[in-house]
């Protein structure tokens, strides 16, 4: 099969490689589309991963072509989405089926072979069915959407709150997305791109909501579009010294803040800060990762029920697509953000597609 393997830092080569042998337990996944994440910049391009060689993408989806010993034989011949974290379901939080924050979890597309390839091994305990109306492209976008989704979640905006969402990638625009539909009527969204306003648009977010912060003080334009209270609820999607100071700073008496944006660098909080964290009373919240437990109310599943309504259109942020031979051109763009960009996908259509501004 083709494979894009990464064998060092910014050392990544497409290579013919024997199909994976399936372990128990595992299905054999026919890669159908794949997304490309943020995080896979940092580890194809500068930091590298946990050992080589190692296939990276562990956003896709496609169709289980083989199931292997102690798997489940339903498997075979469904279109599935994949969750790419391998729980231990041994230490503490896994005990409590919070598998998101296991302690000793392995990874596709990280700590093991993942997406980028014509096929992947997968546990079946990590698929997800995929009803009839829902896309593998879609269903490739299951992984960040679940991200955004357990964010979300994390604090349940009211409707009636005003909510600033700063960071306008993938995560942020899903996020968006998935406020619209729970019902959020004032959502203020903070980037440094005009195109992003053009992408916000197709989300019926207007450009009197949306701050250019590479043009404006993105804490002041926030406090005048709140009569200088702030916002009530905060989701930093940056993960920027800078823009978590400004989530505290904007942030209304009790408000809520959630840090959903992996960092760039070393944070500190100054003094100034602090005070305010205590004196208004703030709540400063993590989240990470997304629950799938195979039960009704996981993230992954407020998705599908989502998706099968039709209220959640995720496609509508994809601004490439590429065939697997191509792949590189997207981490091209990404890492040297040669073009505007939202998501970046491949897929079996193998067309490459650009949204013009």
């Amino acid at each position: 099969m083709k494979a894009w393997v990464l064998h060092g830092v910014n050392d990544l080569r497409l290579e013919e490689i024997p199909v994976p042998e399936l372990k128990a337990g595992e299905v054999l996944v026919e890669v159908r589309a794949a997304g490309i994440c943020g995080s896979d910049i940092p580890r194809i391009y500068k930091t590298g991963t946990y050992s080589f060689p190692t296939i990276p993408g562990h956003e896709f989806s496609g169709e289980v072509v083989k199931v292997g010993p102690e798997a489940d034989g339903s498997w075979q011949g469904k279109r599935v989405g994949v969750f790419p974290l391998i729980p231990c379901k041994t230490c503490a939080p896994c005990r409590k089926m919070m598998y998101e924050m296991c302690r000793n979890y392995s990874y596709l597309g990280s700590r093991q072979n993942g997406g980028f390839a014509e096929y992947a091994a997968v546990p079946a305990e990590n698929l997800l069915e995929l009803p009839a109306s829902i896309t593998f492209e879609e269903a490739a976008m299951l992984e960040p959407m679940a991200v955004a989704v357990h964010a979300l979640r994390r604090l349940s905006p009211r409707p009636e709150e005003t909510v600033a969402v700063c960071g306008l990638g993938t995560i942020g625009m899903l996020l968006i997305m998935f406020l619209r539909d729970a019902g959020a009527k004032n959502i203020l969204a903070i980037g440094n791109k005009e195109f992003q306003k053009y992408m916000l648009s197709k989300q019926h977010i207007t450009g009197e909501n949306f701050c250019d912060s590479s043009r404006e003080n993105a804490v002041q334009w926030l406090m005048d579009k709140t009569g200088g209270r702030g916002a009530d609820v905060f989701f930093e999607c940056v993960g920027k010294n800078e823009t978590v100071l400004q989530a505290i700073d904007a942030s209304a008496p009790r408000g809520r803040v959630c840090l959903a944006g992996n960092p760039y660098s070393g944070m500190t909080l100054d003094k100034n800060t602090y005070w305010k964290i205590l004196r208004n009373q703030l709540t400063v919240i993590g989240t990470w990762n997304s629950s799938f437990t195979h039960t009704s109310d996981d993230d992954w599943n407020y998705i599908l029920k989502r998706l099968a309504l039709g209220r959640i259109h995720p496609t509508d942020i994809i601004t490439h697509r590429f065939s697997l031979e191509q792949i590189k051109c997207g981490l091209d763009i990404m890492y040297r953000k040669k073009d505007n960009y939202i998501k970046i996908i491949e897929t079996s259509v193998g067309s490459n597609n650009f949204v013009e501004v």
